[in-house]
C-alpha cells in the first residue's frame, strides 16, 4: 500500500512540474498601448529592414518568457535577421534582446519564428524592431 501511495505522489509531482513548464499565451496587449519607461542608456534594437508584423507573448510559471513573431523583410534583397534586431520591454522597464537567433530572408519574405527572452519575474509588455 505504501508503494502505491508513493508512486501516486511521484506521478502527481511529475505532472505538476510538467504543467509549470508548459507555456501559455499571455494576455494580448493592444497595438495602441503606449509605454513611457525611462531609457537612460538609449537601449534599442539595431536598425534593420525588418517589420514586426505581429507577435504573441508566452510564459510559464517558472518565469520563462517567449514570443512568436511574424517578421517581414521589407527590402528587395536578401537580409539576415539576428537577435540584435529585436528588443522586448518588460514590466519593470528593462529592455532585452532574445537568445541567439539567425534567420535568412529573401526579399519581401514573411516568416514566423519563436524566440526565447530567458527568465524574468516580470512579464514582457512589448516587442519591437527598429525599422529604418
Amino acid at each position: 500500500m505504501k508503494k502505491i501511495l508513493l508512486l501516486s505522489s511521484l506521478i502527481a509531482f511529475h505532472c505538476a512540474a510538467e504543467n509549470s513548464q508548459a507555456l501559455t499565451v499571455d494576455r494580448l496587449v493592444p497595438n495602441n498601448f503606449q509605454l513611457a519607461f525611462p531609457n537612460d542608456r538609449d537601449i534599442k534594437p539595431l536598425q534593420s529592414d525588418f517589420e514586426l508584423v505581429n507577435y504573441v507573448l508566452m510564459s510559464n510559471e517558472e518565469g520563462e518568457r517567449w514570443a512568436v513573431l511574424t517578421l517581414l523583410n521589407t527590402a528587395g534583397g536578401e537580409r539576415v535577421f539576428k537577435q540584435e534586431h529585436l528588443m522586448a520591454i518588460f514590466a519593470d522597464g528593462k529592455r532585452k534582446a532574445p537568445a541567439a537567433i539567425k534567420l535568412n530572408f529573401s526579399g519581401q519574405e514573411l516568416q514566423t519564428v519563436t524566440v526565447s527572452f530567458g527568465y524574468s519575474k516580470f512579464p514582457i509588455l512589448a516587442v519591437n524592431t527598429n525599422q529604418g
